[in-house]
């Protein structure tokens, strides 16, 4: 079972990489030299997540830019962070890769793409879907999703969502499209559903009558208007409405007179 262990400060080079435990990005230059200057002046303020596969045998599992920091810090300052602040996990090499990926995938700056691989993942070691969505704080719906569409997501797709190019209903929209395509016409479905992107999209009718201009005409007007409960209606639909019938306008032009037009 996956668990923490227990808070330490271990030496620095008891913590080793582990070949199926790694990073899901590569390093970013940048963000491990903000974190050396950072660590180097106010010090280690979050620990380091390691898991202890038998006692005093660390590898990392969540923080490599923090790692990858301090061990630049070390390279440059002799007897510099000899010892670290980890925290210590337990569990067995399935669940620590599914927390590696969840760590992974929990950053502010995280894609849905970078959840793909991890919940595929999961789910080939046999974790149910709701097991799945407790595990990464996520609803069982959103999990099941991503285990619809993710495998067989065509790449340019894949691509376009990692860019937020496109958002993750659209890209479900043309994953349906060419699910449900016939057997020989994927490929002719996801040519057209990807030309349907480049398309601009028509400009939409601007509001008749915006509900902020309605009561601020209505209050700088000295009109008194002598209205029915159909003319009532017919203003509220124009208000709360995109597009309104003709004949819906006409009546409210004709029960406030100026309203629309001023």
């Amino acid at each position: 079972m996956l668990r923490t262990k227990r808070f330490d400060y271990v030496p620095f080079d008891q913590v080793h990489l582990h070949p199926s435990v790694a990073n899901h990005r590569p390093l970013q230059e940048a963000k491990v030299a903000h974190f050396a200057e950072d660590i180097l002046h106010n010090g280690l303020l979050e620990p380091i997540v390691v898991w202890e596969r038998n006692s005093g045998d660390y590898f990392l599992v969540g923080g490599f830019h923090r790692y990858a920091a301090i061990r630049r810090i070390r390279a440059n300052n002799d007897g510099y962070f000899d010892r670290i602040d980890v925290r210590v996990v337990g569990g067995n090499l399935d669940e620590i890769q599914a927390l590696n990926l969840k760590l992974n995938a929990d950053r502010l700056d995280a894609r849905i793409t970078d959840y793909f691989d991890g919940i595929l993942f999961m789910s080939n070691a046999n974790w149910e879907s709701g097991r799945i969505a407790r595990f990464l704080d996520k609803s069982e719906s959103w999990v099941e999703d991503i285990l619809r569409y993710a495998p067989g997501m065509a790449p340019r797709v894949r691509h376009l969502l990692e860019q937020n190019q496109i958002s993750w209903s659209k890209a479900k929209r043309i994953c349906k499209a060419v699910l449900s395509a016939p057997p020989g016409d994927e490929r002719e479905v996801l040519e057209a559903q990807l030309e349907a992107l480049q398309k601009p999209k028509a400009p939409s009718a601007p509001r008749p009558l915006t509900y902020r201009d309605a009561a601020k005409r209505l209050k700088n007007s000295d009109e008194t208007f002598a209205v029915s409960g159909p003319d009532l209606l017919a203003l509220l639909q124009v208000v709360r409405s995109k597009t309104v019938p003709r004949e819906t306008l006409e009546q409210v032009r004709r029960a406030f007179p100026g309203l629309l037009d001023t």
